[in-house]
Parts: structure tokens; C-alpha cells; sequence
């Protein structure tokens, strides 16, 4: 009950490929990462991944125009329905083939998915419960190759595809008569996107070699007519020859509709006519770039295109003026998207990882993401639990706030790849270690690198760490088996301490005492003092190459993962080994397209490559070259929990058997695909923190974040027969308030326990806070914490903190270990509000003393100007005010006086 841990959030990665949406109300930016999708609120500044994953990477995904549901199809064709209120899958479907788009109708009842040379229109499932929500309507044939877009009318009566055999086809929703399916051609290169303008039939086409046909209808949408119904004799005889067509086999009902490439002259007499407007082209002469991505909003006539190149325009259409010209990086755009508004741009580059979310207007980023280029490989919570930082294969060292799920600095200095981070105790300084043979000291309060560490020859760092006064710092060399210590006030080299026979793969202090355990190829962890002369007090002989060691957080155990899939304890204090667990068949490892053995068999990644203790030191967290992140009690050493990080099966190495259906007579299909094998399984090089609520772990597909499920948990608290819910209420009713709360923490009930504390009158918090027992206190300041989270009576639950701290503090004190997690989780909630209230109070200040400067100036007569009329006046005043909100004075003013 106490691991009843859920996925929270995934955070490193905002974009990876797939179709971009803005939700309806235009504030939020719905992206594809990887085998999950995640929304970015850019009014609140959070993001928020939803807890849903689908079995390959997410490929397209359709939004309701209510914004209540959205359809996920991953690259297999397995979708989901998925409300976006609740968070939770409604349905799932398989589309038998691989879906390039999707599109729900402006009106919510249909919606179109175009796969191969088809497309496929759905009844779009309502809000009343229903056996099948996907119910097929119709097929579309027409084009000869691969869909590759689709667009609405206004009024949902006709919708346009777009093909990669550079035609585009107009098919209905019902059965025009006016109306015949053929071909738009004009293009010389595979159609990317297909606009309709605003309440018409007129069509805007786009091909990758950056065309842009212009084509105008000669009906209205009203001039559509249906076609009249047949007579009961065709229907009946329609209806016999089906039935002998289908025997007794029930297949859905659908209607089949063929579109012709070139009908006959006859047929279109009478029919609605395209005719091409005009052609433009993006690309200058001799310059050839090709488009990638586009987006149209029909209401500002804005078209919004993205390039192979990483440039994007921006057009007015339909005289295809250039407004803007821009370019975010040197990769390829591959998604863009406009919110209901016409104000922001969304540009998704799925080489480099990047989300933008661009205000063309004023030319300003709203939102500017990207995660690690390469592999994250490394990191490391704050002591508080606020920040995360992160260190990659790229070089890149990011920090993310673990509340919003922004990266909010990165830090470019290194030249090559992060191998390890850590925060200083006071969490103000990251310390990195990286490959170009460097460590560097990074400041989060000015944002720069103030130390750099360097060796006398160069060699290269696998790993780093900082005592607990953040003054030592040192790192373990891969290559001349090292350890070196530097001094973080001077930067100077301390010492070099040698000995070890192998790379140093782990370093750790001993939180209580200046003591470093350093692990080793050389089948050895060695226990050097920092006090007396930096020599080794212990030398801990293992059966198998060391690979990581962490110290439990008092200081009195000390745990190594070794080679052979073994994490053994060991008392530090007297070199004894106390305990081992056998991971090899925890920490299962899938069998690669490439590998010629069974997974069974294979030895590769059956090993802990990290360790982690819990705060309260009685579970240790392991991960390795594995889907499976591991917990274990120390104590009982026996498996806890075993958490599957991912089931995205785009990656390699998640299943424990070949498929065979691609094992051909030419050989293996992934030796004739070489991008079928990019992605090289799914590495954990470090999950888990020192957190009681929440551990981390960097993946292949990110930085995932579990965190405790205290929602869906009944836990009781020595409960007997006597507590009820009458009887607490009762107590209320008698005022024996601190009765009442004992018995509330006693049945766990959340919302009881609010009710219980919220009755208490404000004057009366200090007497029942010295009143309760202390083993009740940690209780009461974990719902204070939690309740932090979305109470408004901010003011009252700190008087409850304030007073329990100060009446219980000293005792708390004896026992803070086990407190850490609930003291840390309050101090985060609490630091939020703090930062909430702060940017509030500064902000209300600033519009204080604008509004005092606005009416002085407006106050004071200038004795060099004379006093005109009433307009000359108001003007010269509106003048000063807008010259005041850009904060500067004019010439003659007194700037002293100007209070912004």
C-alpha cells in the first residue's frame, strides 16, 4: 500500500513527431512525445502528460471541436478514444493499417482517417454510452498512392484530400448530386496540406516542392443538392443482391464510394466545376527547399508553412503576401499548427526535439522548448524537490521545475557528453561532470558557470560528487583510474587519489561524515577518508565489476551494484557485508531485431547500472539497461514493486521474442531497414532521488516522474470500532476539537479530516496544536502539505503549520529522518504559493506605482508648455503614459520623479 506509485509526468522531451493541436479555447498545445501525448497549458505555464500510453510512437492525433475528446493513433493503427476531461481511454480501435491523419467534422458527428490510398469516414462517438464508438460509414477510393491530409468545410458537408500522387479529391459527406469525386492536378511534387476558405468550396493545395494552386468553385456549399431517394423497388432489389453477395457473413455496413480521375465531358455537365486561380511559388529560383508542414487559418486568411530547412512563412492569402520569413533551427519542421485566435503559432522539429509556440504579432516567443538532443544520461533533484537537473550525450546540462514541467535554463559550456550531476546541500549550485575533461560549478542565481575544474593531463570524468558542505568537490577518471579533488571556494586541485586498478564508475559521500566510497571496474569499493590525510580506510573486496555505490541517507549502510546483477549492503563502519539481493531475474532484458541469441540467454543489461536509497532508507531503488525499474526492501531483501517504465513497442529490445513475421527468405528485415533499429533500447542510467513522494528516472523516451497515488488508497491509522464518521462529527458538534482530529487521522479519510481542521476556529489553533500527540503531528502535516496543493484557505493551513512546527519542532527534530519526505513535500507546496504570491504582489506594485506616476505627470502643469486644448491635452497625456509603461522619461522631465 505504502509503493502505490502512478506515472506523473514526463518532462525532457516535448515533441518528437506527430500533428500538433491547439485545444479550442486556443491557451494549450497538445503534442506527441513518443508512445504518449502531452499538454502544454501557456496560460498557466504548466505542462502535463496524460496517463495513457499507446503501443507504438503516436503518429497523428484529432481533437473534437468541443475539445472534449481527442482520437490517438500510434504507428501500428491501434487508436484510442480519450477524454480530455477526465484524463482516462473510452475506447480503444485498431484501423487495420497504418493511419496518416485524422479529422473530426466542424460539428463533432463525423470524422475522417486516410490510410493508404483511402479514406474512411466514422460516426464520431457521442456522449451516451455505446457498444461500438467506431462505427464506419463510408470508404473513399480515388487516389493511386498514400494520403497525406484532410480538410473540412465550414459546414461539414464536404472534406478534401490530399495525395501523395500530387492530385487532391473533394468527396462529400452525403451523396451530392451535383457533386462528382475527380482529381485536382497542377501540382509536380506529393501534396503536403489542402486548405477550404471560409463558408466555400474554394481550395488552396500545397506540394512539397513549395507550390500553391489556387482553386475557386463555381457553386456555393448552399447550391449542393442531395440525391433524391430511390424507389422501394431498387432499394429491395439492392438489398437482395447484397445478401447474396454476403451469405451469412455479417460484415459492417458501409457505403463505397470510387472517385474517377478524369470522368467524361458528359458527366460534369451540370456538376460543381474547379477552376485553377492562380499558382505561387514559395521557393526562389534556383533555390530548392522542400515543405514539410503546413497550417491555414480560414478566419485572418493566414497560411503559416514550415520547411525542410527549418524556415517558415507566413502568407496572407489569397494574394499570397509575405508577412513574415523566419527560421527556428537547421532541421526540419515537422508539424504546424494555429490556435482558434489567429495570435499563436505552434512549430514542432522532430530532429532536434523543439516545441515553439510563436505571438507573429508582436514577433515573441510564448513558449520555447527543446530537450536533450542525444540521450539523457544523468540527474538529480534539488534538496527541496523543486528543480531537476538533467545531463545528456549533447553536452547539454537542464534544469527543470518539477511543478510547471518547463526546462527554465540550459547550460551549453561543455564540449562534449554529461556523464554526472549533483546539487550542492543548498541546492543554489549544480556540479557536472563530462567527457571533455572538464567539471563545472553552475550558479542558479546568475545563471552562469563561475568554476571550472580541470585535471594537470587531460583525461576524461565518468563521475562526480560533493560532500555535504558543498566545499569538496571531487570526480572519478575513466581512463587513469583516478580520483581527483578540488577545493569549490579556490578551485585548485586538492589532491589525486590513486589506487584503483579499473575506471572509477561511482562516487559517493557519506552524508553524516566526510568519508568517500568510490566504486570500480577493479572489482573493489574503496572508503577514503577526507580528514585524515585522504587515505583509504577500507577496502571492500566484491565478486564482480562494481557499477554504482550510494550511501543510505544516515550514513550507516552502503549499497553496490555489481556486473553480476547483484546489489550487495555493506556495514561502512566495520567493512562487513550484511545482505544481497539476486536481480537477474527482476531486471529482465528484451531481445533486440539484431541479437542471435534469446533474451533468456543474453547477458547484455542484466545488471544494475544505479542505485538510489528512499528517504527513510528502508528501500533501495535499482535500474539498469532495462524496461524495469526495480524496488526493494532492504531489510527483507526481497522485491517491492517492479515498475515497466515503457511498453512503447517502436523501440527495440521491448519484446522477449522475434516477431517472425519479419524474418523473411532474404533474412532479417531489420538488417535490410537500418532505421528500424535507431532506437537502442531503453536505457535508465539513473532512476530514483531521495524523495519519499516521488522518484525519477531518464529513459529513451524522457524524464519520467512517479509520484505517490494518495487518491485511490484507503490506509487507515490504528483504527478500532469506536471511530466513525458520526462520532468525529459528533465531537465537532461538542467542540472537543482535538478528539475530533485524533479520530479523523485515525480512519485517513481526506475529506473528513478537512472538515475536521477547517472547524477550528483560528484563535484556537495554537492550544490543540500543543495538545496533540506527535505521533499524530507527522499526519497532520502530511494533509497540510497535500491540501497546500488546492485549498484557498492559504493563510489559515499555514497558522496549522506555523503552529505544529513551533510547538513540536524540537521532538520532530529526533525523528527527521523519517519526517524528511513529509517536510520536504510541505516546504515544496508552500514554496510554490510563495512564488505564486510573489510575482502577484510585484506585479500589483508595479501597476500601483505606474498608476502614481500616470496622475502626477497628469498633475503637474510644465511651465515651458503652454496649455493648449482639451484634445492637445488628452493627447500629450496618453503620449506620457505609454512613454512611461516603456519606462523611460522625457527630455526636461525630472526621471526622479518617474516611479516605474
Amino acid at each position: 500500500m505504502k509503493f502505490a506509485y502512478r506515472f506523473s509526468n514526463l518532462l525532457g522531451t516535448v515533441y518528437r513527431r506527430g500533428n500538433l493541436n491547439f485545444t479550442c479555447d486556443g491557451n494549450s498545445v497538445i503534442s506527441p512525445v513518443g508512445n504518449r501525448v502531452t499538454v502544454f497549458d501557456l496560460k498557466n505555464n504548466k505542462s502535463n502528460t496524460l496517463p495513457l500510453t499507446t503501443r507504438y510512437n503516436v503518429k497523428c492525433v484529432g481533437l473534437s471541436p468541443d475539445g472534449r475528446l481527442a482520437i490517438i493513433v500510434d504507428e501500428g493503427g491501434n487508436a484510442l478514444l480519450v477524454s480530455l476531461v477526465g484524463r482516462s481511454v473510452l475506447h480503444r480501435f485498431h484501423f487495420k493499417g497504418s493511419v496518416h491523419s485524422v479529422s473530426f467534422s466542424p460539428d463533432g458527428r463525423k470524422f475522417v482517417i486516410t490510410k493508404g490510398n483511402i479514406a474512411q469516414m466514422y460516426h464520431a462517438p457521442g456522449r451516451k454510452r455505446e457498444f461500438n464508438a467506431f462505427v464506419l460509414d463510408k470508404t473513399y477510393f480515388g487516389p493511386y498512392d498514400e494520403t497525406t491530409h484532410i480538410d473540412w468545410t465550414d459546414d461539414s458537408r464536404c472534406f478534401a484530400v490530399g495525395s501523395k500522387d500530387m492530385s487532391t479529391w473533394v468527396f462529400g459527406a452525403e451523396r451530392w448530386d451535383n457533386l462528382i469525386y475527380y482529381a485536382l492536378g497542377g501540382h509536380k511534387d506529393a501534396i503536403v496540406a489542402c486548405f477550404f476558405e471560409s463558408n466555400s468550396l474554394d481550395l488552396y493545395t500545397l506540394s512539397q516542392d513549395g507550390a500553391l494552386c489556387v482553386w475557386q468553385c463555381d457553386t456555393p456549399p448552399e447550391g449542393l443538392r442531395l440525391k433524391a431517394p430511390r424507389g422501394w423497388k431498387a432499394d429491395l432489389l439492392q438489398r437482395k443482391e447484397q445478401e447474396e453477395e454476403e451469405g451469412e457473413e455479417e460484415e459492417e455496413r458501409e457505403t463505397t464510394i470510387r472517385g474517377k480521375a478524369a470522368p467524361a465531358s458528359e458527366e460534369q455537365q451540370g456538376k460543381v466545376k474547379y477552376s485553377r486561380l492562380a499558382k505561387y511559388f514559395f521557393n526562389k529560383e534556383g533555390d530548392f527547399n522542400n515543405l514539410t508542414a503546413a497550417a491555414y487559418h480560414k478566419k485572418i486568411h493566414l497560411l503559416v508553412t514550415g520547411f525542410a530547412s527549418g524556415i517558415f512563412h507566413l502568407h496572407e492569402l489569397p494574394e499570397f503576401n509575405l508577412i513574415h520569413s523566419l527560421s527556428i533551427s537547421d532541421q526540419r519542421v515537422e508539424s504546424v499548427a494555429i490556435n482558434s485566435s489567429g495570435d499563436w503559432i505552434a512549430l514542432g522539429c522532430s530532429g532536434l526535439g523543439q516545441l515553439l509556440v510563436w505571438e507573429w504579432q508582436s514577433e515573441s516567443y510564448v513558449l520555447k522548448q527543446q530537450g536533450h538532443f542525444n540521450s539523457m544520461v544523468s540527474l538529480a533533484y534539488s534538496p527541496d524537490g523543486q528543480y531537476i537537473v538533467t545531463g545528456g550525450d549533447d553536452g547539454k546540462v537542464k534544469v527543470w521545475n518539477t511543478l510547471s514541467g518547463f526546462c527554465f535554463i540550459t547550460f551549453t559550456e561543455h564540449s562534449s557528453g554529461v556523464t554526472g550531476v549533483t546539487f550542492t546541500a543548498t541546492g543554489y549550485v549544480i556540479v557536472t561532470s563530462s567527457m571533455d575533461g572538464t567539471v563545472r560549478a553552475f550558479d542558479l542565481h546568475r545563471y552562469r558557470n563561475f568554476r571550472t575544474f580541470t585535471s594537470p593531463r587531460p583525461t576524461q570524468f565518468s563521475c562526480v560528487a560533493v560532500d555535504s558542505s558543498g566545499e569538496i568537490v571531487c570526480a572519478g577518471a575513466q581512463d587513469s583510474f583516478e580520483i581527483f579533488i578540488w577545493s569549490m571556494q579556490t578551485g585548485r586541485l586538492l589532491e589525486v587519489l590513486s589506487g584503483h586498478e579499473g575506471p572509477i564508475s561511482g562516487l559517493c559521500f557519506n552524508p553524516m561524515r566526510s568519508i568517500l566510497a568510490s566504486a570500480s571496474w577493479d572489482k573493489t569499493v574503496r572508503l577514503w577518508d577526507m580528514v585524515d590525510s585522504w587515505r583509504t580506510t577500507e577496502t571492500l573486496a566484491l565478486t564482480s565489476d562494481a557499477l554504482a555505490v550510494t550511501y543510505r541517507p544516515d550514513g550507516a549502510e552502503l549499497a553496490v551494484a555489481t556486473l553480476n546483477s547483484q546489489i550487495t549492503f555493506w556495514d561502512p563502519e566495520n567493512a562487513v557485508q550484511t545482505g544481497s539481493i539476486e536481480g537477474r531475474h527482476d531486471l529482465k532484458a528484451g531481445r533486440k531485431e539484431l541479437d542471435k541469441i534469446t533474451a533468456k540467454h543474453s547477458s547484455k543489461g542484466k545488471a544494475f547500472t544505479t542505485l538510489c536509497y528512499s528517504a527513510d532508507g528502508q528501500s533501495v531503488l535499482a535500474g539498469g539497461m532495462s524496461k524495469f525499474v526495480c524496488i526493494y526492501h532492504v531489510k527483507e531483501q526481497i522485491l517491492r514493486k517492479k515498475f515497466e517504465i515503457s511498453c512503447n513497442l517502436s523501440l527495440d529490445a521491448m519484446e522477449e521474442f522475434l516477431n517472425r513475421r519479419k524474418m523473411t527468405e532474404f533474412g532479417n528485415l531489420a538488417l535490410i531497414d537500418q532505421d528500424a533499429g535507431e532506437e537502442n533500447g531503453v536505457a535508465i542510467p539513473l532512476p530514483g532521488v531521495r524523495k519519499g513522494r516521488c522518484w525519477a528516472a531518464t529513459t529513451t523516451e524522457g524524464l519520467l516522474i512517479y509520484s505517490l497515488d494518495t487518491q485511490m488508497l484507503f490506509d487507515p491509522f490504528e483504527l478500532d470500532t469506536s471511530v466513525t464518521p458520526g462520532r468525529i462529527r459528533a465531537a465537532l458538534r461538542q467542540k472537543d476539537f482535538t478528539r475530533a482530529i485524533l479520530m479523523a487521522v485515525r480512519l485517513n479519510e481526506k475529506l473528513l479530516l478537512q472538515e475536521t481542521l477547517e472547524s477550528v476556529p483560528w484563535d484556537e489553533i495554537d492550544v490543540i496544536s500543543s495538545s496533540l500527540p506527535e505521533l499524530y503531528v507527522e499526519k497532520v502535516l502530511e494533509f497540510l502539505a497535500s491540501s497546500f496543493e488546492v485549498s484557498r484557505h492559504l493563510e489559515f493551513y499555514l497558522i496549522w503549520t506555523q503552529k505544529l512546527l513551533m510547538a513540536h519542532g524540537q521532538k520532530l527534530k529526533s525523528r527527521a529522518g523519517k519526517l524528511l519526505p513529509a517536510v520536504q513535500f510541505l516546504q515544496k507546496s508552500i514554496q510554490r504559493h510563495l512564488d505564486d504570491v510573489s510575482k502577484l504582489c510585484d506585479w500589483n506594485r508595479y501597476n500601483i506605482q505606474y498608476a502614481l506616476a500616470v496622475s502626477k505627470q497628469r498633475g503637474v502643469k510644465r511651465p515651458s508648455e503652454p496649455l493648449g486644448s482639451e484634445e492637445e491635452a488628452d493627447a500629450s497625456d496618453d503620449e506620457d503614459s505609454l512613454h512611461l509603461l516603456s519606462g523611460g522619461h522625457r527630455d526636461g522631465d525630472d526621471g526622479d520623479r518617474l516611479l516605474v
